[in-house]
């Protein structure tokens, strides 16, 4: 059975934009979303991204991830990216290493309570 892509776009208070996305993992799913999030920055720029990510299946590749966020990186400006996959980080490293390299401020957590309190105050301790 396939599980086709939902993408829920919010703005919150202090320049906070809040995407909740679901359905399977796939290359086209997840290069659907992050465009997506580059659409409304580019339409109404934000200081940070909430990204709740409950894409379920394998993760993508190492390289998917490298063309991914040379792709759309850019597009992002300085948008600090909060990632969070509640469903296990799968290999979150390439994700991270990937946007890092791209100039991008961006963390993955498991919980978004955790993500919040990043993108609000900084490095937190669990």
């Amino acid at each position: 059975m396939q599980n086709d892509l939902q993408i829920e776009v919010r703005r919150q208070p202090q320049s906070l934009l809040h995407v909740h996305v679901r359905g399977d993992a796939t290359f086209a799913h997840t290069m659907a979303y992050w465009h997506a999030i580059a659409e409304a920055v580019e339409q109404q720029p934000a200081q940070s991204l909430l990204l709740v990510d409950e894409l379920i299946g394998p993760a993508l590749t190492p390289g998917e991830w490298v063309r991914l966020v040379s792709e759309l990186g850019p597009r992002l400006g300085r948008l600090r990216i909060a990632h969070v996959k509640p469903h296990g980080l799968d290999t979150v490293e390439y994700c991270v290493l990937s946007a890092m390299g791209a100039g991008l401020d961006a963390r993955v957590f498991e919980d978004a309570r955790m993500a919040s309190l990043w993108l609000r105050y900084g490095p937190v301790d669990a």
